[in-house]
């Protein structure tokens, strides 16, 4: 969870950012312990886009996501976030990134109205954030249930909140971590508006739906089993046969 420290908010005074880019990627490595999880990955976003993450289980998938919320440091290579190195410059662009993770990052023996107003204090928000968290509640259809402890609630009605909690401070980059799942047809139907392209907003998404990935993409990461590049580049330049075909360790 993050601390009173770990937020730094958009208007707070910063060096002035190295690179145009919403995310670049040079080189990159992780290892854990002696066995590489991310090899070699070079990838641009540009602002305003939509990247897509493909690659079977054990491809690295959510280790880049974390590297890009800084709660993981790359082993090798360049990580810039909004313009800025990471893990240097961490504290500059953690309150300008929506994260949405496996794990819902909610305090479970709070309700969920405690931990979106603890997180809204966080960020700074205006009026304690009691308006902008109303407006989430509602559209997510957590109003009634807002007031119970996560621990009691269940899986979809968590991930309801978890996407509450990544959307509360208005981001101007969102980490997508397969962000339907635990819900049901109806609630992901209510949240897939809320996370979808918005101005001014770039996606980071890892997903196993190639179909989507490939329509309502910009550009696509695929990673192979080990954490090597199979394709980046364009959505419309991998067929879904060639995505498929990745997960099977064919090409």
């Amino acid at each position: 969870m993050a601390d009173a420290t770990s937020v730094q908010r958009r208007d707070d005074p910063a060096t002035a950012p190295t690179s145009d880019a919403a995310v670049e990627l040079s080189g990159l490595w992780r290892e854990f312990a002696e066995r590489a999880v991310l090899r070699d990955v070079t990838f641009e976003l540009p602002q305003g886009s939509t990247l897509s993450v493909l690659g079977p289980n054990g491809a690295g998938k959510t280790t880049l996501l974390r590297i890009l919320a800084t709660l993981l440091r790359p082993t090798s290579g360049r990580v810039s976030v909004l313009g800025f190195t990471l893990p240097r410059d961490a504290w500059r662009v953690r309150g300008r990134i929506g994260y949405l993770a496996h794990e819902p990052l909610l305090y479970r023996d709070l309700s969920g109205a405690e931990n979106l107003l603890f997180q809204a204090r966080l960020y700074g928000l205006p009026d304690g954030g009691t308006e902008r968290i109303g407006r989430l509640l509602d559209r997510v259809g957590m109003r009634r249930r807002a007031g119970e402890l996560v621990r009691n609630l269940s899986a979809g009605m968590v991930q309801r909140l978890a996407v509450c909690r990544a959307l509360l401070h208005e981001p101007e980059l969102l980490l997508l971590d397969e962000p339907t799942s635990h819900l049901d047809p109806e609630a992901a139907g209510l949240i897939e508006p809320l996370l979808g392209p918005a101005p001014d907003r770039t996606r980071v998404v890892v997903t196993h739906d190639v179909d989507a990935a490939l329509t309502e993409s910009d550009l696509v990461l695929a990673l192979r089993a080990g954490g090597s590049v199979a394709y980046a580049g364009e959505a419309s330049g991998l067929s879904a046969g060639d995505a498929r075909a990745i997960y099977a360790g064919t090409p």
